[in-house]
């Protein structure tokens, strides 16, 4: 019987939290022009001068978060690929990283000594952005052209607003929701606004998704616009929760740099939500589905930290899917029907 491949990616981490390494990390990562889309003699100028002193604050980040048997995503997505092994039946459940180990060259490497010709790639991203998904996606077909590697190759679409995805999502948050709390932030990773007006340019996404009045406009930025799936998935959510319309709001956190970048910004709504009298928020971050230093550092223990001192009472956050029972099984179904 051939043996058809899942194959897991997710961005990837510093081998370990010293400044040397988390250095290596981020000029992979940066120099990526998906990532940083400038031209490559302006990018690599941008990349040397924040990697003066970025790699030592991020070093400081990854540090207050490690755990004992290392990168606290790449440790998730083992335990993910592990418990995926008992759903998918037709072969082997396999795991790289974008940037970091291990890499997407080395594991289709060693699929294609092992002889395997079918995979089906699963990005683990819920929404698409060049970044992410198109990045996944061109180091995947860089890697097999270069080493003449020939696979028949599936691909998990982005999940956004499959109802199933949805439901596991709300699963996974349900503990926290019976909890006594005052409003549910839904914290994205953020984009660059050029990045989206690359691909939305000339469909108008200066609205919010409700405010489109053609179905058809609507459907076209969800098929390319990575905010307004973002706020798909937000509205799905919140109505499969049945919270009330001023009980949740969205915002994109991690913005680097001085480029204009999606809005509201994480930072600034939390310390709006504290000034408007919010004192119990939780916080959900729907465009991860493993922890990582964006949620555990940037949330949970600086985004908390901010939000208390501007008069909140307490932040808790939400864990992502992780390897929630429910989050296995909607993913290797979303995987066989890929």
């Amino acid at each position: 019987m051939t043996d058809h491949t899942l194959l897991l990616v997710n961005l990837g981490s510093p081998d370990s939290p010293s400044p040397r390494a988390v250095r290596r990390y981020l000029g992979s990562f940066l120099m990526d022009k998906r990532v940083i889309d400038l031209p490559w003699p302006l990018r690599r100028a941008l990349v040397s001068a924040i990697l003066l002193t970025r790699p030592r604050q991020s070093a400081k980040a990854y540090a207050s978060i490690w755990w004992p048997d290392g990168s606290p995503l790449l440790v998730i997505s083992r335990a993910l690929q592990q418990a995926l092994r008992a759903h998918w039946t037709a072969g082997s459940v396999a795991l790289a990283m974008r940037y970091g180990s291990p890499s997407i060259g080395q594991v289709l490497r060693a699929l294609n000594q092992r002889g395997v010709k079918q995979i089906t790639l699963a990005p683990l991203y819920p929404q698409f952005a060049e970044s992410t998904v198109g990045s996944t996606l061109a180091e995947v077909q860089r890697v097999i052209s270069a080493h003449g590697l020939r696979f028949n190759l599936r691909l998990l679409k982005p999940f956004y607003q499959e109802p199933a995805y949805i439901e596991a999502l709300a699963a996974s948050a349900q503990p926290w929701l019976e909890q006594e709390f005052d409003h549910l932030l839904m914290s994205f990773h953020g984009l660059p606004e050029r990045h989206i007006r690359k691909l939305t340019d000339p469909i108008d996404t200066q609205h919010d998704l409700q405010a489109q009045s053609s179905r058809g406009l609507r459907q076209e930025l969800l098929d390319v616009c990575y905010r307004s799936q973002c706020l798909r998935t937000a509205e799905l959510l919140a109505d499969h929760l049945a919270l009330p319309r001023d009980r949740w709001s969205v915002s994109f956190q991690s913005r680097l740099g001085h480029a204009k970048w999606i809005d509201p910004y994480t930072e600034s709504k939390l310390s709006e939500l504290a000034q408007q009298g919010v004192k119990k928020l939780l916080v959900i971050s729907p465009a991860f589905v493993a922890d990582c230093v964006e949620t555990l550092e940037e949330i949970a223990i600086r985004g908390r930290e901010q939000f208390i001192a501007a008069g909140g009472q307490s932040l808790q956050l939400i864990p992502c899917l992780n390897s929630h029972p429910n989050w296995v099984k909607t993913l290797a179904l979303l995987a066989q029907k890929a």
